[in-house]
């Protein structure tokens, strides 16, 4: 067996490292994946060559590059259960789709896009996951159809809300309520850094406990981002630091949509 390393930069947060795993996971001549997401490694344990594994990786568009490459190596020890991999990604699941739900009323009563936008991209992580727990074990071909049904939708989420940030910008609406903006905003990061906290004591070194805590990490700085905008509406009595923010979470939720949709590519192996 071989062991090739991948340093991948731009694998940050939990729901690339999902992407990857759906891309690689269950291609003949790949036996193993191990990653190190604050290092952002990826260590495949294969039969194919090191070419074959950079060819899937380059659709991703997470700038892989091999760094190591041995030969007649030993498979990994202390593989888990399925039930094992399944619990972390269970967990962020419930949590990502409380907050989408919860954030996506309270965006609308308020008239706020950035607590829009956010919802949105809370329910963009809940489709990696979901995505996720429903391939597990299944074909290639499921994957890529389940990739691409969350990529489009994703799409068209994104589309529709920087339209809806457009409209606004152009019409004279109202500037958002900013006390029910702040207050939900600050809810959201309550959430995320008890999740933080839950993390910290359950955690024992496994990869997807510690992806799962710098996805929430990242979460966190998003919902920071709309208070931010909150405190400048009042501020200026304005609109448009709302309508900026949602606008650029809603190019964030793109950019990821973008990547999923690279995984309903058909991969050869």
């Amino acid at each position: 067996m071989k062991l090739t390393s991948f340093h991948i930069p731009e694998m940050d947060c939990s729901s690339e490292e999902q992407m990857v795993r759906m891309r690689l996971e269950g291609v003949n001549g790949v036996n193993a994946l191990e990653f190190d997401l604050p290092g952002r490694r990826l260590d495949i344990y294969h039969d194919t060559t090191a070419d074959a594994l950079a060819e899937l990786l380059k659709p991703l568009n997470l700038g892989a590059r091999q760094t190591a490459h041995e030969e007649n190596v030993s498979a990994p020890d202390g593989d888990r259960s399925a039930m094992a991999d399944r619990r972390p990604l269970m967990w962020a699941l419930a949590i990502n789709l409380t907050l989408f739900f919860g954030e996506l009323a309270a965006g609308l009563v308020s008239g706020s896009m950035g607590l829009v936008a956010d919802s949105l991209d809370m329910m963009a992580d809940a489709l990696v996951y979901a995505l996720s727990l429903a391939a597990v074990g299944g074909s290639a071909a499921r994957k890529n159809s389940l990739a691409a049904s969350s990529g489009y939708l994703q799409v068209g989420l994104a589309l529709f809300g920087l339209a809806e940030v457009i409209r606004r910008f152009v019409a004279a609406t109202e500037a958002p309520d900013v006390g029910f903006m702040i207050v939900v905003s600050l809810v959201a990061l309550a959430a995320n850094v008890a999740t933080l906290l839950v993390l910290r004591q359950t955690s024992r070194g496994e990869a997807h406990i510690e992806a799962s805590w710098i996805f929430t990490s990242n979460d966190i700085k998003i919902n920071a981002l709309v208070i931010v905008a909150g405190v400048l509406v009042w501020w200026s009595s304005s609109r448009l630091p709302d309508l900026i923010v949602g606008g650029l979470i809603f190019l964030i939720v793109a950019n990821g949509a973008r990547r999923i949709l690279a995984l309903s590519r058909p991969s050869n192996g």
